[in-house]
């Protein structure tokens, strides 16, 4: 198949054609539609040039100096993964979108971005967009999610806490209630514990996105006699330690602590810290598989989900012989 032929059935010029695959900002809607359509009817790939190889990275607009953990490691794969398929990268905040109408670009990844930004991407371009750790909004176009497995990861955590002796387990959960991952960490969390007939109540289980009161709320699970902390998400590792170490409390001794990785700090930290980490290389490889293989998605799922790994270090204590 080719432009030539593309164009004859979409009864539309092979430059058109073109504009088409090149983003242009002038193409009718439903002339992009049926140019789509056809191409993936026939498993047709475009040959972009050099030019017109730019994936747009978009980040959270608020908080994107510095960038959180989480968007930094998966940042830091998508600059390995992409350039190794001649991919070139333009990084964004994502509600700049209006930008995206003057650019050219085959492809798009949002981290960390509320889906609801999103509802309209199909309509307004003509490429595929992935959402990082994130859902892909109720009948959005073109858009995929390339996600964690929550449940599995905070089930990781607390059954690695149970096996070690720990039977009164605090959790602090970085974000707040109806963003983000918080919810559903939260939901995943009281799941895991319950499975273990482990007691979780409000009053263990907080969420929390301001770090100045990770010391306040570790403070009061402390009063409530934990032998356990878990802290997934942000830098919460660092906090968490700090937090305890102000309290007088020896870790693993006293509390055991698992928390989020932190490649600058989780291995280098006294005690080095047990974490839960995403397969941020993973994430990344399949994020860059959709946006090549547009506009015929039809082997990937609108949502792709892998499984945290847990990283054993010193910072739980050891099974009891």
């Amino acid at each position: 198949m080719t432009v030539r032929e593309i164009a004859d059935l979409a009864e539309v010029s092979p430059a058109t054609v073109s504009r088409v695959f090149s983003h242009h900002p002038n193409i009718k809607p439903q002339v992009r539609d049926r140019v789509l359509k056809i191409a993936k009817e026939h498993k047709y790939h475009p040959r972009l040039p050099s030019k017109q190889r730019n994936v747009i990275i978009m980040l959270p607009e608020k908080e994107m100096y510095p960038i959180r953990n989480c968007l930094e490691m998966v940042m830091l794969a998508l600059t390995v993964t992409l350039p190794k398929r001649g991919f070139r990268i333009e990084v964004i905040a994502a509600d700049n979108l209006d930008r995206l109408e003057s650019i050219q670009f085959c492809g798009a990844v949002a981290i960390g971005a509320e889906p609801e930004m999103f509802q309209d991407w199909g309509r307004r371009f003509t490429s595929s967009l992935v959402l990082i750790d994130r859902d892909v909004p109720p009948n959005a176009k073109n858009v995929f999610s390339v996600r964690s497995d929550e449940h599995q990861g905070m089930k990781l955590a607390i059954d690695h806490l149970y096996e070690r002796g720990c039977r009164k387990i605090g959790c602090i959960i970085h974000g707040e209630s109806g963003s983000g991952n918080t919810d559903v960490r939260r939901t995943a969390v009281i799941n895991a514990c319950k499975a273990k007939d482990l007691v979780i109540t409000d009053s263990l289980l907080q969420s929390c996105a301001d770090d100045s009161r990770y010391v306040e709320i570790i403070g009061k699970l402390l009063k409530q006699g934990i032998d356990g902390l878990f802290c997934p998400g942000g830098n919460a590792g660092i906090v968490a330690a700090y937090g305890l170490s102000l309290f007088s409390k020896h870790v693993p001794d006293e509390v055991s602590l698992i928390a989020s990785e932190n490649k600058m700090f989780s291995r280098f930290a006294t005690p080095s810290q047990t974490t839960i980490t995403q397969d941020h290389i993973q994430l990344a490889e399949t994020a860059v598989d959709i946006i090549e293989a547009f506009p015929d998605t039809s082997k990937h799922p609108k949502t792709s989900v892998f499984d945290y790994s847990l990283i054993v270090r010193d910072s739980v204590a050891p099974l009891q012989s």
